[in-house]
């Protein structure tokens, strides 16, 4: 099956590794063991086998947002981003080369990021890239699992009887995207919050009679039903706008449609409820609604969101959406290194083993790939220091109560407690001296010679395509 010319023939190589999954941590995973000499067949069920939520069949394809949060240093997202750059991370240095405008935020063209990890994947000769759906988990050999959060059901059921327990699950969603010729930008004002960045975000200022109008629409709204069998069980970093609507009136202006550290330029004055939109592509020929994720009826999507001014006659090049997202629980099930404890050649990486968020994918398929690499090699496996970004979010969801698992994305409160003298900062200075700390620490280790980190000579390598 072809894409963009870009699939591979099977010539059926005996791979080192085997990767089931092509999207963000899948693919990371790929490259990282290729470039450290490895044969890699990285298998992929898209386009052929499509899922609730995907758009194409790209590889590492970003289903929900475009952001990748914070790129403001001295913040958890910043410190994981920049740990991921200096352990070569093909994903970050293609995040950071196909950016747009969001503030202070990394975010990205997300077709033109897919298409660019795609071609480098297809170009790289270690990789075989597979166009199939793996209904069953393979009886031998290392193999990294990073199917995502919309693992086939087949799969799910092999999954689930390798580990002899059932998979917790949750429910994610993702907002609407509007075309941007449709949008009035005469009701809006270009502004980022607390002028973060430049006037990246387009701005919907409310006042309390829209609000409220905008309120009561959104919560007498239409949802798609849920199937019979399923629990909605959402995560609280993601949640559905309707359902923030329903936990009180004034939720919303505390959260996605919070008006502070935005001043209308036009009055001066800062409004009753905002509305951001923020591009989501180069082009700039499409709108993100931020925080708008739901799981509203298509028409019901229509008529509420065209209350907010600017958008009366906004179309919808994609609606809302809600999708399952299942995941292991990883505190029972896998080793640090994301090794599973009841075979070590099988690890897991990405949203299904706990992590939530697309640079956490990341960081969790680059750590597979060198811990698979060095399964093949015979080296011992690694796990990055505790203090780094990295290490604490293995340690969170291998070492928290499984009882009471959920997935996490990075904050300062996954990392080890600050050190007295620290404590005594204010949070700001605090925090930016726990990033210090953190990228000193793996720096260290990256430059352990005990460890031999380094993707070397492939470091060499990624410098020369440029």
């Amino acid at each position: 099956m072809q894409l963009n010319g870009l699939c591979r023939r099977h010539v059926k190589m005996k791979p080192d590794v085997t990767i089931i999954g092509g999207g963000l941590a899948g693919a990371e995973a790929a490259w990282q063991a290729a470039r450290r000499g490895l044969r890699v067949r990285l298998y992929e069920m898209r386009p052929g086998v499509t899922t609730p939520a995907h758009q194409s069949g790209e590889l590492a394809e970003l289903v929900c947002s475009n952001s990748l949060k914070s790129n403001l240093p001295g913040t958890a997202p910043y410190l994981l981003k920049e740990e991921l750059r200096r352990l070569a991370s093909l994903l970050m240095r293609v995040a950071d080369e196909v950016c747009v405008p969001a503030g202070h935020a990394l975010a990205v063209d997300r077709e033109l990021f897919a298409r660019r990890v795609s071609e480098k994947i297809a170009r790289e000769p270690g990789i075989e890239v597979v166009r199939e759906e793996v209904r069953e988990l393979p009886p031998e050999g290392v193999c990294i699992i990073a199917t995502g959060p919309l693992t086939s059901e087949a799969l799910s059921l092999s999954i689930q009887r390798f580990f002899g327990a059932g998979h917790l699950y949750f429910y994610d969603a993702i907002s609407p995207i509007v075309d941007a010729t449709t949008i009035d930008e005469s009701r809006l004002y270009a502004a980022s919050r607390y002028g973060k960045g430049g006037e990246d975000y387009l701005n919907s200022p409310m006042t309390q009679a829209e609000y409220l109008r905008f309120y009561e629409a959104l919560i007498s709204a239409e949802c798609a039903p849920l199937h019979e069998f399923e629990k909605a069980i959402y995560f609280e970093g993601c949640l559905p706008i309707e359902e923030l609507a329903r936990r009180g009136v004034d939720t919303l202006r505390f959260g996605p449609m919070r008006p502070v550290g935005l001043t209308d330029p036009r009055t001066g004055r800062r409004a009753y409820a905002v509305v951001q939109l923020r591009q989501e592509n180069l082009m700039a020929d499409s709108y993100n609604l931020v925080g708008f994720q739901n799981h509203l009826k298509f028409p019901d999507q229509k008529r509420v969101f065209r209350l907010i001014p600017g958008l009366e006659n906004a179309e919808f090049l994609r609606f809302g959406q809600i999708h399952r997202n299942t995941f292991v629980r990883s505190p029972l099930l896998l080793q640090p290194t994301l090794q599973t404890r009841r075979r070590p050649g099988l690890l897991f990486a990405g949203q299904i083993c706990g992590v939530e968020g697309y640079v956490e994918s990341m960081a969790t398929g680059l750590l597979a790939g060198l811990n698979a690499c060095r399964l093949v090699q015979g080296l011992p496996t690694v796990v990055p220091p505790r203090a780094t970004a990295c290490g604490s979010l293995l340690h969170y969801i291998t070492a928290c109560d499984p009882n009471d698992f959920q997935p996490a994305n990075i904050s300062f409160g996954l990392l080890p407690e600050a050190a007295p003298g620290l404590q005594r900062m204010d949070r700001k200075e605090r925090h930016r001296a726990q990033v210090s700390k953190a990228l000193e620490t793996m720096d260290r280790w990256i430059d352990s010679p005990e460890e031999d980190l380094r993707l070397e000579p492939a470091g060499r390598r990624i410098e020369a395509e440029e």
